[in-house]
């Protein structure tokens, strides 16, 4: 098996972006306005379809264009069955630079028992042994044989599994769900919640054995850039597999496409479309490739800090390499903890909601240049109306980190919880100011 391209992976396309793509919307129609500005008066916050529709591909690598010009973000699930199609998905070249947090000890969830893990000489031998029978292997088949394979991460006592709706999501409405324990010991599972918007999804274990160990948990805010990672999975089916690297940007805007299920599908049990994703992602170096979506990105303690759910990869120009380049994106473990929460509760997700259409654009401050996203309309009687954010403001910030374009201002509020309240800052005038926001609940279609 190569690992340099991708097997028949799970369904989904392979869109190409032109130089300058307009920005994914944030939410579903028709009330949602937190979404960049659509390439021609449409409403704004319908779906997009991807901007260059082309064949999907079987066993060819993943369409993209080179690093610079394009570069293509693949779902990381290996398909079951030939036939199949894989997404390859465009991430935001909005010129991001890595952005570092301070970490706070005090508030960090206990580590594991695994020795006296240090930054600068981390012991992965016992980081592995201890994370590894925390994370899964999930094998999905819908009701004609396709589906694919994953990853997920063992998040309770209750048998919960925490992966990604990509990996669950496109087999219809009643697929079967096959866990595997790093014990080899194999569970039926079954879908207790999914999330299509953030692409996380829980399933949870049918007889679970009392002894199932639940991964210890991090806080994504505490990473810098540069911390030692390592990625647990099931890539390419071969489970049980460990990579190290470092934590290489933080709050990186990737954009993908999720996976939905309607009826009258393929499998005869839905049908599968999609929908924007848009995560403020952790970059890490560490080998990731298709079948590593849901697993483990955990520190140099052994604490979950991110939910590893795509790559970059070069497009066919380039010479057609598919699987890792050095280049994965995961989940920050904030968002996803949050929203497993609730669909462990309630088996859906709210999610927070500004009420704005932003674009790209620039503002000139004391002499010099800044980046953000401009305010193209505020919707009234939303969060941002009550805040006097006015058209033509261009935010920069959200509660501190830097906001360089409209899809990174779209992570940025889809990573808060509703209800929290975010500063932002902004430029009116000429003049750089502050302005406190407390998000809403999206408003659902």
């Amino acid at each position: 098996m190569s690992t340099t391209s991708f097997p028949p992976p799970e369904p989904g396309r392979a869109p190409s972006t032109p130089p300058n793509p307009p920005t994914p919307p944030d939410g579903p129609p028709p009330t949602d306005h937190t979404a960049p500005v659509p390439p021609h008066p449409t409403d704004p916050t319908a779906p997009q379809p991807p901007w260059t529709q082309s064949p999907p591909p079987r066993k060819a690598p993943g369409a993209g264009r080179r690093i610079g010009e394009l570069t293509a973000v693949a779902l990381l699930s290996a398909a079951l069955a030939t036939g199949g199609t894989w997404g390859a998905m465009t991430l935001a070249n909005d010129g991001a630079s890595p952005t570092s947090r301070s970490a706070s000890s005090d508030s960090s969830p206990a580590a594991l028992p695994i020795s006296t893990a240090q930054k600068n000489a981390p012991d992965w031998t016992a980081v592995a042994g201890a994370v590894s029978p925390s994370v899964v292997a999930i094998r999905v088949e819908g009701s004609n044989g396709q589906g694919g394979e994953g990853s997920g991460v063992i998040i309770d006592d209750q048998a919960h599994v925490l992966t990604n709706n990509h990996v669950v999501g496109g087999a219809g409405r009643s697929p079967k769900i096959t866990v595997t324990l790093a014990n080899g010991r194999s569970y039926a599972a079954e879908i207790t919640g999914t999330d299509p918007s953030t692409d996380l999804a829980v399933i949870a274990m049918k007889d679970a054995p009392s002894d199932l160990t639940a991964i210890t948990m991090g806080s994504s805010k505490d990473l810098a850039v540069g911390d030692p990672v390592m990625a647990v999975g099931n890539p390419l089916g071969l489970a049980g597999t460990v990579t190290t690297g470092i934590v290489s940007a933080l709050d990186r805007p990737v954009t993908t496409e999720a996976t939905t299920d309607q009826p009258s599908s393929p499998f005869g049990q839905g049908n599968q479309q999609t929908e924007p994703v848009i995560t403020n992602a952790i970059q890490t170096s560490a080998a990731i490739n298709p079948g590593n979506s849901g697993g483990a990105l955990v520190d140099a303690a052994g604490r979950l800090v991110g939910i590893n759910s795509s790559i970059a990869s070069l497009g066919q120009s380039s010479g057609g390499q598919s699987g890792n380049i050095g280049i994965g994106f995961a989940i920050p473990v904030d968002e996803a903890q949050r929203i497993a929460k609730q669909l462990i509760e309630t088996g859906k997700a709210e999610h927070a909601f500004l009420g704005v259409v932003p674009a790209d654009g620039t503002a000139t401050v004391d002499g010099s240049t800044l980046a953000g996203a401009v305010v193209r309309d505020v919707t009234s009687g939303t969060p941002a109306a009550k805040a006097n954010l006015q058209n033509g403001d261009l935010i920069t910030a959200v509660g501190g980190d830097r906001v360089e374009s409209a899809v990174s201002l779209v992570g940025h509020i889809r990573q808060e919880a509703v209800g929290s309240t975010v500063q932002l800052t902004i430029v009116r005038d000429g003049k750089e100011q502050t302005v406190d926001v407390t998000l809403a609940s999206r408003p659902s279609s």
